[in-house]
This record gives C-alpha cells, sequence and structure tokens, in this order.
C-alpha cells in the first residue's frame, strides 16, 4: 500500500510542478497557433507542391514543412499520407512528408523546447528535415512511382492564397510564442519589481512549500481549473455562435499568458516584472486589434474550434502523461538508465530508437516521458533518437503504413527509419561533447 501511496504522490507532485511552471508561455501560444493553422491556413498552400509533375527540388522542401503549416500530430499524419500519395503525390515527397510531419509539429516542437531544450528541439527539426528528405529520395528510387488516375491528381491543381492579415496573426502568434519561451537577458531581465500589499496564514505557506508550489504556481493552477469550464461553455458550440463564456474563456487565457509571465520565489509575494511581461502585454494587444478589427466573425470562429479540438484532445493526455511520468521516475533505477543509455554509443541510441517502437505515446506525452529519461541520466543524443522514433515507429503506425503501401515498402521504410533515427542521436551526440 505504502508503494501505491508514493507512486500516487511522486504523478501528483510531478503534474502539480508541470502546470505551475512557465511551460504555459510555450503550450497556451501553442495551442493557438495549431488552431490557427487548422482552421484559417488552406492545406492547398502545401498540397499545391506535391503534385507528380513538381520539380524535386520544391516538392521534397514543401513536404518537409507540409508538417509544421498543416499541424499534424503522429495519429493524423497517416490518413494524410495515404490521400496525397494514393491521389498522385510522389513517393518519395510523401514519405518526407510521413516521416517529418510529427517530428515539427508545432506543439511538440516549442514544447520541447521549453521542458527539454531548444538544443534537443532544433536538433530534432534539422535532422528530422535533413534524414526525412534523404530517406524520400532513396524511397523513390527503389520503388517504381505507381500510375495516377488524373482526377486523383487534379487536387494538386488547386491553389488558395491567404490575405496580408492572416500572416500578420500567424507573425504575432509566433512572436508571443518566442517571447514566452527564448531565454535572452531583454526578455529576463526584471524592469521593476512590486511587492503584494497582502499576507497569508502560515498554514497557506507550510501548504504551499509541502508541495514545492510558489503563489504564482499556485495561481496558474487555479487560473486553469477555472479556464476548463468557462472554455467548454464558450468554445464548445462556437461554430453556431458566440456567447459571453467565449469573451471571457479568451480573456482568462490571455490573463493566463500574462500571469505567467513575471517571476517570483517560493514563499515570496514580490513580483519581478520582466521584459517577458511587457512583451506580452505589447503582443496580445496587437493580436486583439487584428482579430477585432481584420478577421471575419466566421474566420475567428473557425480558429477558436480548431484550437478548441487540439486542446481537447491532446491536453488531457498530456496530463496523464505528466502524471505517468512523474510515476514512472519514481520506480525506475537510475543505474538502469545510465547502463543501457547513459552514454552515447551506437547502442544506446537503437535502444532509444526501440523504446520508441514499444512504448508509443501521443503528441506530446512523449515530451514528460522524455525529460523523465533525462533526469534518470539518459545521454541526450539517445533522447533525441527516442524522440525522432517514438512518432514514426510505434506499432500502430507500422501497422497503418503496412496497409497503406505494402509490406515490401513499409519494411524498407522502418528498416531507413531506424537507422537514420540511431544516426541523428549519435551524431548529435557528438556534436554535444565537441561544443
Amino acid at each position: 500500500m505504502d508503494i501505491v501511496l508514493d507512486l500516487l504522490n511522486a504523478g501528483w507532485t510531478g503534474l502539480l510542478d508541470y502546470l505551475a511552471a512557465h511551460v504555459l508561455l510555450c503550450l497556451v501560444p501553442a495551442f493557438f497557433i495549431a488552431g490557427y493553422l487548422g482552421g484559417l491556413m488552406p492545406k492547398e498552400v502545401v498540397t499545391r507542391y506535391l503534385g507528380p509533375k513538381t520539380p524535386k527540388y520544391i516538392s521534397y522542401p514543401a513536404s518537409a514543412i507540409g508538417g509544421f503549416i498543416l499541424a499534424v500530430c503522429s495519429c493524423t499524419i497517416l490518413p494524410l499520407f495515404a490521400g496525397i500519395w494514393k491521389r498522385g503525390a510522389g513517393l518519395g515527397p510523401a514519405i518526407t512528408f510521413l516521416f517529418v510531419g510529427p517530428a515539427v509539429n508545432i506543439l511538440a516542437i516549442s514544447y520541447t523546447g521549453s521542458v527539454i531544450g531548444m538544443d534537443i528541439a532544433a536538433a530534432r527539426i534539422v535532422l528530422a528535415i535533413t534524414f526525412g528528405i534523404t530517406i524520400g529520395m532513396i524511397m523513390a528510387a527503389l520503388f517504381k512511382q505507381p500510375a495516377v488516375d488524373p482526377a486523383q491528381a487534379a487536387m494538386f491543381e488547386r491553389t488558395a492564397s491567404m490575405r496580408p492579415a492572416l500572416w500578420a496573426l500567424f507573425g504575432l502568434l509566433l512572436a508571443v510564442l518566442i517571447a514566452g519561451t527564448l531565454q535572452i537577458g531583454l526578455l529576463t531581465g526584471t524592469a521593476f519589481s512590486v511587492t503584494l500589499p497582502v499576507e497569508f496564514s502560515d498554514g497557506v505557506d507550510e501548504t504551499l512549500d509541502g508541495l514545492s508550489l510558489t503563489y504564482q504556481g499556485a495561481a496558474l493552477i487555479l487560473m486553469l481549473v477555472l479556464i476548463a469550464p468557462v472554455a467548454w461553455k464558450g468554445f464548445n458550440n462556437i461554430l453556431t455562435g458566440f456567447n459571453r463564456w467565449t469573451w471571457a474563456a479568451l480573456g482568462m487565457a490571455a490573463f493566463t499568458l500574462l500571469l505567467a509571465a513575471p517571476t517570483t520565489e517560493s514563499g515570496s509575494l514580490v513580483i519581478n516584472f520582466t521584459g517577458r511581461f511587457f512583451a506580452e502585454v505589447i503582443l496580445l494587444g496587437a493580436i486583439a486589434y487584428v482579430t477585432v478589427k481584420k478577421l471575419e466573425r466566421d474566420e475567428l470562429a473557425h480558429w477558436l474550434w480548431e484550437t478548441w479540438r487540439f486542446i481537447k484532445q491532446i491536453f488531457p493526455l498530456l496530463i496523464v502523461g505528466v502524471f505517468l511520468a512523474g510515476m514512472f521516475r519514481e520506480i525506475t533505477p537510475e543505474e538502469w538508465v545510465e547502463k543501457l543509455a547513459g552514454r552515447n554509443t551506437i547502442w544506446a541510441n537503437l535502444i532509444g530508437v526501440v523504446f520508441g517502437v514499444f512504448m508509443y505515446f501521443p503528441t506530446l506525452v512523449e515530451v514528460p516521458i522524455a525529460a523523465a529519461f533525462l533526469d534518470l541520466g539518459m545521454h541526450r543524443g539517445p533522447l533525441l533518437a527516442y524522440l525522432l522514433a517514438d512518432p514514426e515507429l510505434s506499432l500502430q503506425s507500422i501497422l497503418v503504413t503496412g496497409r497503406i503501401m505494402g509490406r515490401q515498402k513499409t519494411a524498407v521504410y522502418v528498416g531507413l527509419v531506424t537507422v537514420f533515427s540511431t544516426l541523428a542521436g549519435y551524431l548529435f551526440g557528438m556534436a554535444l561533447a565537441a561544443f
């Protein structure tokens, strides 16, 4: 019984640490960006460049950035891959899209950078794109492109355009994400400090200390609890119309970002207003202006609906994943991790890849699991190998891919991904050692 209680306490503590952390400065903008990409950016912006007649120097880069533009996760990349390939996309570009898509998902990249480090996030982007294009070219060279029905291939002839205001909104959303996560003196430095004129009882202080929470962290958790029902009432039927709960939810989301931007210390009511706080104020004001003045009501509704869809799909899994990661950290002996993957060797990187095959986690959930591995002594090279392999080589992904393009192509694809993911982790580990 004591073991069970210890595990539950470890999971609960890990969850509270997560919810109270500044990671919300990454997650909140990332969800809104994903919703923007799903609701406001036409898919034809990408798919028009994937057709069989498109030059390789255009189709492969377009495939590589397709996952970012379409904001797809590992569970939705497969039907998209099946659709573009069966309708005439070249096998190589389609494979590149399949490999790179989940790896450069805006949610996964921003969350990885916030929790594990920008070195892993940047390497995940660069190596995924480089190796994804390489794997696509190898597959195209090994297998002949099947004949395509002209009617099916017509989808690649469609074009779409976006108004300048929509591009401006996209830039502002990215700026909010960058301002919330970038660690530079201009953003992290304190402009001035304010001491709140309130006092809490010793019991409150002891409770927060026991949970390893600051007053700011407790306030952020409270905001998340309050936002949940308000967002449900405001966003769940937003395609049929707006209501007062919609605006209340948006205001609370903005306030949560501003609440997370300053810095505080444990047991202190001193708030340090940093450059990050003022950057968030300016950018959120600009987003509000563009949204109110330049967006149609229908555009705003589709954006918020897609954002809400991502939140409902991913955030509950993320909460469960963080809780399980806390329990996993508690029961896993550090010496096991250090022995198997504590050094940057080919064998250690291969173990990271194999773990990604048999222990699949939905998008973003692999990040707290990876953070737990890092805390237990895993080298950052094998850690990258795991993060690259997890969305690509899960058992369910392999089975679905086999149905789409056949056993032979799938076997070659799995082999290439295994080799390149292992190599990616090993090269990254060597680069860290060199610098």
